[in-house]
């Protein structure tokens, strides 16, 4: 590990508990225009976990004390209760298909994530994976406690422990993050993280290898930040925004939290294969910025008369800087 990153760890890694809420709400007070927050939730078929999440910042953190200014639910199109779940639990639930309508919705996490910029006002914007169980909000005052109490750190991760076995989860929101792994102890990353994004981050970017978990689905970021980095449509966003960055503020204005423990639901070895290839493109994209050719990959089922071939389209869109949207432009203009 660079020495650049050895000191970073012991700079800009905390835990929850070093920041208690009656310290946040006091570093709201003093300056409540420029620390305002925002919890933003994709969701797609998410009706078993996503009303407790939003209860529980409801609760704790908007009724309570007054951390978070708004709580968004951005749909990306469920099948389920998702949605009314949601709005009975407390939370503004926006269809992905309702906000800048003029450019087609394409599917994928990241896709939600950049839309939500559109509809969503705070200074600090705080992304919670919809699919968590036992929630704790902690993953939203961790998370954004450095933003409001340090105004040199633009972009904050959660780290957590993945333990393994029944309750624990492969997968995030829509099946668009990053997976547990196996096993019955306690565990860092996930399985695409380990396999992929670690490798990947160490060999290329090696100042981001102190993240632990790099492909983690909690976060919080500046709007200054986040309005000028492009958003990777699809599985590959978390790694696109940390990479971009690295390279728009640099090390030291990054950070991580420790949040305890992440439980969430599972996902197949397939769903997995589809991700991998996705952050590996988005890593791809980012070192060569060149043209490349649209990759595909196939993957293999069992039928009735042995494998059968299956191909899928990589995510490869991204979305440009939200800045360089003209509803954008215009909406914080006015």
């Amino acid at each position: 590990m660079l020495e650049e990153v050895e000191r970073w760890l012991t700079r800009r890694s905390w835990s929850s508990a070093d920041r208690p809420l009656n310290r946040l709400t006091d570093a709201r007070a003093a300056d409540p225009h420029r620390t305002s927050v925002s919890v933003v939730l994709p969701a797609l078929n998410e009706e078993a976990t996503v009303g407790a999440i939003v209860a529980t910042i409801r609760r704790e953190l908007m009724e309570k004390v007054r951390l978070v200014d708004e709580l968004v639910v951005i749909d990306s199109g469920s099948t389920d209760a998702t949605a009314a779940v949601a709005r009975a639990a407390g939370a503004r639930v926006v269809h992905r298909d309702a906000i800048l309508p003029r450019i087609p919705a394409l599917p994928g996490k990241g896709e939600v994530l950049w839309r939500s910029l559109l509809v969503t006002s705070g200074e600090i914007v705080c992304f919670i994976d919809a699919d968590l169980k036992d929630f704790s909000a902690d993953f939203v005052s961790g998370t954004v406690g450095p933003l409001l109490t340090d105004p040199t750190v633009q972009f904050v991760k959660a780290m957590y422990d993945r333990p393994f076995g029944d309750t624990a989860g492969l997968g995030d929101t829509a099946g668009l993050g990053d997976t547990a792994g196996l096993g019955d102890t306690a565990g860092q990353g996930g399985r695409v993280t380990e396999l992929v994004a670690r490798p990947l981050l160490n060999l290329h970017w090696p100042q981001l290898a102190g993240f632990v978990q790099p492909l983690g689905g909690e976060y919080a970021v500046r709007r200054s930040l986040l309005e000028r980095l492009p958003f990777p449509v699809g599985y590959g966003v978390e790694l696109g925004l940390l990479v971009d960055a690295l390279h728009t503020v640099g090390l030291d204005a990054l950070g991580q939290v420790d949040v305890g423990v992440r439980r969430h639901r599972h996902q197949d070895g397939q769903a997995l294969g589809r991700m991998a290839a996705a952050i590996y493109r988005t890593a791809q994209l980012r070192l060569s910025r060149g043209h490349l050719v649209r990759p595909a990959l196939t993957q293999f089922e069992r039928g009735e008369e042995g494998f059968v071939p299956r191909t899928h389209a990589v995510d490869t869109e991204e979305r440009p800087p939200m800045r360089e949207i003209e509803e954008y432009a215009e909406r914080w203009a006015a």
